[in-house]
């Protein structure tokens, strides 16, 4: 049976095209019916993927070509979501690399491909987008050679079967010149390499159970599903197991329920055995990287080793003036058993407790990571407040290091200048220039990952968006000290009230505004950036006074500039030390952490103070 069996992932760069290809083999593989309303990316379901455009979550599907069935694994492609390609990586027996025939390898192309090559699954290498107009396929294949051999890859590894698609069409070849492909039409040759190159699962149905949990769903009717892969064994419904639980001890349960998959389908089975993919119900209480396995002969599987977070946020209750007026969740309790019901499913944050009872300190990959969380629990009806991203340092022989990250900017040649400049000021070093000669150059620099925070909202507006910017985590590195903040301080209202368009008429040019006319503020709220490095308390409530003298400028239109309105990403990237981001379900508002004028301490006695301590 495990003949007929091929599990394989999909793994890539962000946006070069895997869900893509994986709704074109869905689709030619026969699973949709012929009349059936597909929408594009069936795979991104998640409401935040579909709007954003990126895979969040890892999702496994499966289909049939001919007589085997083959089970994918689409996976994340930004670097913030390596947990999933992680545990996406411990179900399958090989991968699939996707490159962009244009763009090339990537950081995170290098990034899975590592994780890949250290599981010693063997690659399908699949150069796609060979329809752009700027394709190189030749010279990306030479790059992704030498990929392989910077990451030591053996000679089996090396010797990878080629091909290139057309994911949007459906189209895959075999071989591909100046003048196009061979004659293929479809995705037949994918399909018959996966069969060919990827080994079947080497698994003995009759050995000990031995079942991973690499992922958790939800049912109503069936409580806690665990989604996992038999390694070793076969499964029966109606089974008495044993979970063996990451802290050592072995619970028993009976298995109610047993599915495999098929497209975007489960199909209830009676038997599964080793080397399929599997849904399992009746696990209540089972976490992610536990095993299922012979209560009489417990067998366990090494758990998944997940990287260590680098990046730090403050979670707490949302106390602000206007706190509890869109919210369902409002209270320490409601945000503790939220983070710790993602900790089941999100293998690559942490939750610490802190010194008060309503902040949490959550940690992860990155600033996208987190600021995905904090958008679900916003759009389930949670307040909460969020305070400045901080990285993770640690003391190793006496020394404190901090994360360092290879960042990859791909700008126009005109903005070479401006981005080695912003770059220095964050102690960013470059490592390599490349220049394809089409008027973009592609730059690599080694920066602390503290450099990053509120860099890409910067080197965009600086190079007018035409910058594409990848960063991934490269290893450790000795603190490099303290390094170069908001140079603004903020426009703080200094009253609670309604934003007026005549006070915001007068304050404009003092800085940019963040709110409009009409907006409801309160004393310590922060309603601009200001043009200097100082805060400035505003009344941003005041209205124009009504005489009966007549003068020149009595009836001067009052004109105002359009303000900014900040997202998610943007607010949390502009925030200092002594700030919060307050997250409601329909607002965002930046405030001082200590709202009363009298009790804040002032910016410019912050900054002194911060540059007089000795590091």
């Amino acid at each position: 049976m495990t003949q007929n069996i091929r599990n394989i992932a999909i793994i890539a760069h962000v946006d070069h095209g895997k869900t893509t290809l994986v709704d074109a083999m869905l689709r030619q593989s026969g699973i949709f019916r012929i009349n059936e309303a597909v929408t594009d990316r069936v795979m991104d379901s998640n409401e935040l993927e579909r709007e954003r455009g990126i895979t969040i979550l890892a999702k496994n599907t499966a289909l049939f070509f001919h007589d085997t069935r083959i089970n994918i694994v689409d996976t994340p492609g930004h670097s913030d979501f390596g947990g999933e390609v992680e545990r996406a990586l411990r179900m399958v027996d090989g991968v699939l690399l996707l490159v962009d025939a244009s763009e090339g390898p990537l950081p995170q192309t290098r990034y899975v491909l590592q994780k890949a090559l250290q599981a010693k699954l063997p690659p399908i290498v699949v150069l796609n987008k060979i329809d752009r107009p700027d394709a190189r396929p030749s010279a990306v294949l030479d790059e992704i050679y030498g990929l392989f051999i910077d990451l030591d890859a053996n000679e089996d590894q090396i010797d990878f079967p080629v091909l290139y698609t057309n994911a949007k069409i459906g189209v895959a070849h075999r071989r591909w010149s100046e003048s196009g492909g061979d004659d293929s039409t479809d995705l037949t040759p994918l399909f018959e390499t996966i069969v060919s190159a990827v080994p079947p699962p080497s698994g003995d149905p009759d050995a000990v159970l031995q079942v991973q949990v690499t992922n958790l769903d939800y049912s109503d009717y069936l409580g806690r599903i665990a989604i996992a892969r038999v390694f070793q064994g076969t499964l029966h419904r109606n089974d008495l197991v044993g979970i063996a639980k990451l802290k050592g001890d072995l619970q028993t349960t009976r298995i109610t329920k047993l599915y495999t998959f098929r497209g975007l389908d489960r199909d209830e089975a009676e038997t599964v055995s080793a080397g399929d993919i599997v849904a399992v119900a009746g696990v209540e209480g089972i976490q992610i990287g536990e095993t299922i396995t012979d209560p009489e002969r417990p067998a366990p599987l090494e758990p998944l080793l997940i990287d260590e977070p680098t990046l730090a946020m403050v979670f707490t209750v949302n106390n602000s003036p206007l706190s509890g007026r869109e919210g369902q969740w409002l209270t320490s309790r409601d945000l503790r058993d939220r983070l710790q019901k993602e900790l089941l499913t999100n293998v690559s944050i942490r939750v610490d407790n802190t010194d008060t009872p309503e902040s949490f300190r959550v940690l992860g990959r990155g600033e996208l990571q987190l600021a995905i969380l904090i958008e679900t629990m916003r759009r389930e009806g949670y307040e909460l407040m969020v305070g400045k991203p901080e990285i993770v340092v640690h003391t190793e022989n006496g020394k404190r290091v901090e994360p360092l990250e290879m960042l990859v900017i791909d700008c126009p040649e005109s903005y070479i200048g401006i981005i080695m400049e912003s770059l220095g000021t964050r102690r960013g070093e470059l490592a390599q220039m490349i220049n394809h000669g089409s008027g973009r150059v592609r730059m690599e620099f080694r920066i602390p990952s503290r450099g990053l925070i509120g860099l890409r909202s910067q080197l965009l507006t600086e190079t007018r968006g035409t910058a594409l910017i990848n960063s991934i985590l490269a290893g450790w590195t000795d603190y490099v000290g303290e390094m170069a903040s908001r140079p603004t301080g903020a426009l703080v209202a200094d009253r609670s009230g309604v934003s007026t368009a005549f006070a915001l008429w007068n304050l404009q040019e003092r800085g940019e505004l963040f709110i409009g006319p009409g907006v409801e503020v309160y004393e310590g709220m922060i309603v601009g950036d200001n043009s200097r490095e100082s805060d400035m308390d505003v009344n941003i409530t005041k209205e124009k006074k009504q005489t009966n003298m007549r003068a020149s400028s009595a009836d001067e239109a009052i004109r105002l500039i359009p303000h900014r309105d900040l997202s998610l990403e943007q607010a949390i990237e502009y925030i200092a030390d002594d700030e919060y981001v307050e997250i409601t379900p329909k607002s965002l508002r930046l405030r001082k952490k200590v709202l009363d004028a009298k009790k804040r301490p002032r910016r410019w006695q912050q900054i002194r103070a911060s540059t007089e301590t000795p590091v």
